[in-house]
């Protein structure tokens, strides 16, 4: 495991010992949307603020899933995991595989600059998913929040390996495999008929048409948050739970203040 993401599972709570054991649809695309005339950097507001500006960009999106998404990104940066990213991708795999479920999202100009469908593992299940998993060969996908790493050329043609954040959770990613790419099986309107999206081994697979913008403006150190509201991961994961008690230190904060 990395050096500095060993430290941040650390500073999150996450017991030391824990650590050492051994062709287009017509729903699809690119988004239209709108200038934003002003740029701000994702640190110049709160998780909240900032959900409130993407919100309005997305509004097929569930805005729980979006604040969950930026509260576990600002726990993470504050730890010192990728305190540059510029880009998050939020995954809701609660939604049908034959909608769009994915959301890319430019943080520091507050714009959505993607909405696609996105396959997810057969491990997983069918239409909607409800089995998640951190298991090598299980061939189903992970939850939780992960950074984007380096790209390279592989079976699928090009790929993003994302690292997972958190432990026994989707911390395994890496050595399962488990990285963005395009498949020819992620076309909805072929897949209609079978009533679901061609699933993957536990990747988030692509459109082929769009794989290739989506990972360019992905790599080297973004975020990507995978959300299904199973009940065990959110009761349990470090990130959520520090990201929670955040929410919950400015809220008291506010109160001794009299702001509410």
């Amino acid at each position: 495991m990395h050096t500095k993401y060993l430290g941040f599972l650390l500073a999150i709570g996450v017991p030391a010992a824990a650590l050492c054991a051994g062709s287009a649809p017509g729903a699809a695309g690119v988004s239209d949307v709108s200038d934003v005339s002003t740029s701000v950097a994702p640190a110049a507001h709160s998780a909240g603020a900032l959900a409130s500006l993407l919100e309005q960009q997305a509004p097929q999106l569930n805005p729980q899933v979006l604040d969950l998404a930026l509260s576990a990104v600002s726990c993470a940066q504050s730890s010192g995991v990728a305190p540059e990213a510029q880009r998050l991708a939020v995954i809701d795999y609660s939604r049908s595989s034959l909608t769009p479920r994915l959301w890319v999202f430019d943080l520091s100009s507050q714009r959505l600059l993607y909405h696609e469908v996105v396959a997810h593992g057969q491990g997983s299940g069918g239409d909607t998913p409800n089995r998640f998993s951190n298991q090598d060969s299980s061939h189903a996908s992970s939850l939780g929040l992960f950074v984007t790493r380096d790209t390279y050329i592989g079976h699928n043609g090009l790929s993003l390996r994302m690292e997972g954040l958190e432990q026994g959770i989707n911390d395994a990613a890496m050595a399962r495999a488990i990285v963005m790419h395009g498949a020819a099986y992620v076309n909805p309107a072929v897949d209609q008929g079978m009533g679901r999206l061609g699933r993957s081994w536990g990747c988030p697979a692509l459109r082929a048409a769009v794989a290739k913008p989506i990972i360019d403006v992905m790599k080297n150190g973004q975020f990507v948050f995978s959300y299904y509201p199973d009940q065990a991961w959110l009761a349990h994961s470090a990130l959520l739970k520090c990201a929670a008690a955040r929410q919950r230190l400015a809220a008291t904060t506010e109160q001794k203040n009299g702001k509410v």
